[in-house]
């Protein structure tokens, strides 16, 4: 293999994989980027055996072939050498880089025991565009589960279905739902359950504006754009029917500046339990009332106006999970709607006239018991 790239385009292809590479691994040719440098140009391709990452960059190419090398000492190499051309060639296991005056021997591995990529045919698949994949992803992902004990609840639910797409993800505390339309070109009809690792991938590696295509073959999934792909694993199971948990008759509506309220439950908050992070919320005509008592610590108090003609309410909550919703909110206002001190709360953002046409974005919370 002998070619030479441009600095900035190996930097940008090592930069693109490497964040695929697994940190620890007792495979050893994880560790390392596999290369692929043919007629079209360098393929570069990482994986930790869920999630794999494969650029396409330019270069000029003497010889094809193929190689792994170390990703993660390239990428500190790379990111320091001077803005010349790059000249990348092996002999024998080693891989060598001369950049100017700057020369670097490797040790590789040989390609032959580099994972093989899944394979999977975008033919078939659907396109969507950057700008409503990522934010679906970005609005849900925060939501997924980290326990091991319910793996579905570990992934993301993806539905298409009408012409529309929704992300859904919970951790039995918490739940993020968003709904997108995509038009007459949306037939497929499908429900997977993605993992966030990959979908943080796609957020990390796709632009709002390209248009992504999607693929499916078996348990994997694919995400392909102008030579840059991400293929991941899917999650197996069925994923809880998460519509019976959404309440539909919360009755109790406070309208809600999202950035003061952000605020005050910070401020409160720093007094809260470390274990629970509970916060007391009171609801009255007009007023929300924080209340923090923490025996071992102190007491805080905190008020808001807002809008609220319903009867009184209070409620408790962990404040983690309200800031964590609230700051994917993106709105000035938020709907908050309560039914009683023991039922789910909903938070959805109020859109400006004109705005947020045909979205539907909802975030729901538990709420915590309250000890007098």
């Amino acid at each position: 293999m002998n070619f030479t790239i441009t600095r900035q385009n190996l930097h940008e292809g090592l930069s693109a994989v490497s964040a695929s590479i697994p940190s620890k691994t007792t495979l050893p040719v994880l560790s390392n980027i596999l290369f692929n440098a043919t007629e079209d140009g360098i393929f570069m391709s990482g994986t930790d055996l869920d999630v794999s990452v494969r650029i396409q960059v330019p270069a000029d190419v003497e010889t094809p072939g193929t190689m792994t090398a170390p990703g993660k000492k390239l990428q500190e190499i790379v990111r320091e050498l001077p803005d010349e051309p790059v000249k990348v060639q092996t002999r024998g296991d080693q891989i060598e880089l001369r950049c100017g005056r700057s020369h670097f021997k490797l040790n590789g591995l040989p390609s032959d025991d580099f994972p093989a990529l899944p394979s999977v045919s975008f033919e078939g698949g659907w396109e969507t565009t950057g700008e409503q994949l990522l934010s679906l992803i970005r609005h849900t992902s925060f939501a997924v589960s980290t326990e091991e004990t319910r793996p579905v609840l570990n992934g993301v639910l993806w539905e298409l279905r009408n012409g529309e797409m929704r992300m859904v993800a919970t951790n039995g505390h918490r739940l993020a739902k968003m709904r997108v339309p995509t038009g007459p070109s949306m037939e497929t009809t499908t429900q997977l359950i993605v993992p966030p690792g990959a979908l943080q991938q796609v957020q990390r590696l796709f632009d709002k504006d390209e248009v992504i295509r999607v693929g499916r073959d078996g348990n994997h999934l694919g995400f392909h754009s102008d030579g840059t792909e991400v293929y991941t694993r899917l999650i197996e199971g069925s994923y809880p029917n998460y519509e019976q948990v959404i309440p539909k008759d919360n009755d109790r509506i406070a309208l809600v500046d999202r950035k003061p309220l952000e605020s005050a439950i910070k401020r409160v908050a720093a007094v809260a339990s470390d274990q629970t992070h509970r916060i007391r919320m009171e609801f009255t005509p007009n007023r929300m009332v924080f209340n923090v008592l923490t025996p071992d610590l102190g007491e805080a108090h905190d008020e808001l106006e807002v809008t609220y003609d319903a009867e009184d309410l209070t409620i408790g909550f962990n404040a983690n999970y309200l800031l964590e919703v609230l700051r994917y909110m993106g709105t000035d206002e938020v709907r908050m709607s309560f039914k009683a001190p023991e039922r789910a709360a909903t938070i959805e953002p109020v859109y400006p006239e004109g705005e947020g046409e045909g979205v539907e974005y909802l975030c729901l919370v538990m709420p915590l018991r309250l000890v007098d």
